[in-house]
């Protein structure tokens, strides 16, 4: 017989097969596509703003997103799994230490930013910096092949010009 957390995980693949729900934390700006049902028609009315908790529960997993809407701050928990949800969209992502953040209740103006994580690709800038490594060394070993072979092609005129003084060129140029 399956015990409930068993389940829980089935229906969590489930819903996570059909729907793609993208990695975010606390203090990332999300952007949440909310189902809304008037009479027969369905829309989708979204709902911007900053992540200040998040809860990992399973399917009962859930995070709380807070805007603030003509100067009155506004907070909505979402179910994570939820079919109301339609997408999640990730903005920008926060710099924070905190997982909850709820200190910015009691914030307003500057004071309630968050600064921005800057994200790095560490393997498209590596593999940047190794193409530009090789073609610099490559470029660097061309030239020195070159600047090689025009010291050799002056060593050789020299050699030329050292072995005939002018008096014997001009004795050759007579004969």
């Amino acid at each position: 017989m399956k015990n409930i957390e068993e389940i829980n995980k089935a229906s969590v693949k489930k819903i996570t097969a059909k729907k793609k729900i993208p990695e975010f934390f606390a203090g990332d700006t999300l952007k949440v596509g909310v189902r809304i049902v008037e009479g027969k028609r369905e829309r989708i009315q979204y709902f911007e703003g900053v992540c200040i908790a998040k809860k990992n529960r399973d399917i009962n997993s859930s995070f709380t997103v807070r805007k603030i809407s003509f100067g009155e701050g506004v907070e909505r928990t979402f179910a994570m799994y939820s079919p109301i949800i339609g997408s999640i969209k990730v903005i920008r992502s926060g710099k924070v230490k905190k997982a909850k953040l709820y200190y910015l209740r009691s914030r307003k103006g500057k004071s309630a930013r968050i600064s921005e994580k800057i994200k790095k690709s560490i393997g498209v800038d590596i593999s940047q910096q190794i193409s530009e490594n090789i073609e610099t060394e490559i470029f660097n070993e061309t030239k020195k092949v070159e600047t090689e072979s025009k010291i050799e092609q002056k060593k050789d005129i020299s050699k030329e010009k050292k072995s005939k003084t002018p008096k014997e060129e001009l004795k050759t140029e007579k004969k």
